[in-house]
């Protein structure tokens, strides 16, 4: 038999690229849900973007420490393949119609189930309770793909530790997470759930991490936060949500340097592939053109922070985001005004959030209506009502909630039911759920 080419963690991609998961990202949202227009962004080509800077970022920073002999040859291999991973894996956890999503499930936990009701189901044991009105994506993630994608086992996607690692972006539980900011930006979201914790803890210790975060997750969420804050703009003007005039003359009157770059790169991009006969260029050429100019422009001053950084982040010691520290964060920060007070508020688009969020909320009432009393071993009994909602659950997370049931005794039973739940209804697309609703309240 040949011997295979590929590092291990290449083979993290390979596995992760053929994945479920991974496939159901092209329908859901990136900024815009149920979007028809079909140059607009989903989450999967957002992730393939994400991925693909990420391993640009790491490549340049693999050569540097090449350079400065500080990682052996072979390991730049290694570095590239977990960024270019972490990047694609990062948002499969979110559930459907994005952020947007993860309020609603916890809206429903608040307000479904009184504070002292929901307490006692989950045996008075505070970070169970927080692991639900506190849920998070970034958590359900790290739950996907250890444990419910199953391939051959019961492992999720098999993936090596050092891609385990470096994908959980945060490193706090439910009951540590700070919101405030205080305890540093690591801390400020719920990295994992209590059924997940023990596996955390084992991460750590075979990487040697111990409670800091991976180096290679610094590269992937600057990869994110770049990627998101030029594009989010960018399909903006394609949507015709911004006019490029418009656009143009926000990130002018800022008067920062590195927006001015910016702007005069992608003069320079739009001037190479231009010929004197040519009419005036359309605004999403100008977009376009921008989005590439500025992503260049962050990806090589968030590489240069990595590197004035590398020993405090090796440390343990650096708690912030290399893109918002580097020299060009403010042409991030423009980027993401933009975003919030231009894009994101649109009419059309919390319209939508808000059909997300009455989808979402009636789901979750009809789907724990079965998960409540699912049977923990015999299938679901369809002659009464509940057991007809039983058997509309996947198979795949029935099998996982009765594997649970059975290995986890440590946890009480309603924590594993609203697991079901909330992994059910996060699997979803948003056209899935959206049809789901529709079929099942006559909408």
């Amino acid at each position: 038999m040949q011997r295979d080419h590929r590092t291990e963690f290449e083979r993290d991609w390979d596995r992760t690229i053929f994945s479920t998961p991974v496939k159901r990202l092209q329908d859901k949202a990136q900024v815009f849900p149920l979007e028809p227009h079909d140059a607009v962004r989903t989450r999967l080509t957002h992730s393939l973007e994400v991925s693909s800077v990420a391993r640009g970022i790491a490549m340049a920073v693999s050569k540097w420490l090449l350079d400065e002999g500080r990682i052996d040859p072979g390991m730049d291999r290694w570095i590239e393949a977990i960024a270019a991973v972490c990047g694609l894996i990062h948002d499969l956890g979110n559930p459907p119609f994005g952020h947007s999503g993860e309020d609603a499930i916890r809206e429903w936990f608040r307000t479904r189930f009184k504070p002292k009701e929901l307490s006692a189901m989950l045996r008075e044991d505070e970070q169970l309770v927080q692991d639900f009105l506190k849920f998070e994506g970034n958590a359900q993630s790290l739950r996907l793909i250890a444990k419910l994608q199953i391939l051959a086992d019961a492992n999720g996607l098999n993936l090596t530790y050092g891609t385990l690692s470096a994908s959980c972006k945060y490193l706090a539980s439910s009951v540590e997470a700070d919101e405030s900011g205080e305890a540093g930006h690591a801390w400020s979201k719920p990295g994992y759930f209590k059924s997940e914790q023990s596996l955390v803890e084992e991460i750590r210790s075979r990487t040697g991490t111990g409670p800091a975060r991976n180096p290679i997750t610094f590269i992937v969420e600057a990869a994110d936060d770049i990627v998101y804050s030029a594009a989010d703009v960018e399909d903006a003007v394609k949507k015709g949500v911004l006019r490029w005039r418009e656009v143009h003359d926000f990130l002018r009157s800022a008067k920062d340097p590195d927006v001015t770059e910016a702007l005069e790169l992608m003069d320079t991009i739009l001037k190479a592939g231009q010929s004197s006969s040519q009419p005036k260029l359309p605004d999403d050429a100008y977009a376009s053109a921008f989005r590439t100019a500025a992503i260049s422009l962050l990806v090589r001053s968030a590489t240069e922070e990595y590197q004035r950084a590398y020993d405090e982040i090796m440390g343990g010691n650096y708690d912030h985001d290399i893109a918002e520290k580097c020299k060009a964060a403010g042409l991030l920060e423009q980027l993401k005004t933009l975003g919030r007070t231009r894009v994101y508020c649109t009419p059309s688009n919390l319209k939508l959030e808000l059909m997300g969020r009455r989808v979402i909320l009636d789901l979750m009432d009809v789907f724990w209506e079965g998960a409540s009393v699912l049977p923990t071993v015999d299938p679901p009994k369809t002659k009464k009502f509940p057991g007809k909602i039983g058997a509309l659950l996947s198979e795949n997370y029935r099998r996982a909630f009765r594997t649970a049931v059975r290995t986890r005794t440590d946890l009480p039973e309603a924590y594993h039911r609203f697991q079901l739940v909330t992994d059910y209804v996060c699997g979803m697309t948003d056209s899935f759920a959206q049809r789901l609703h529709r079929e099942l309240t006559n909408g």
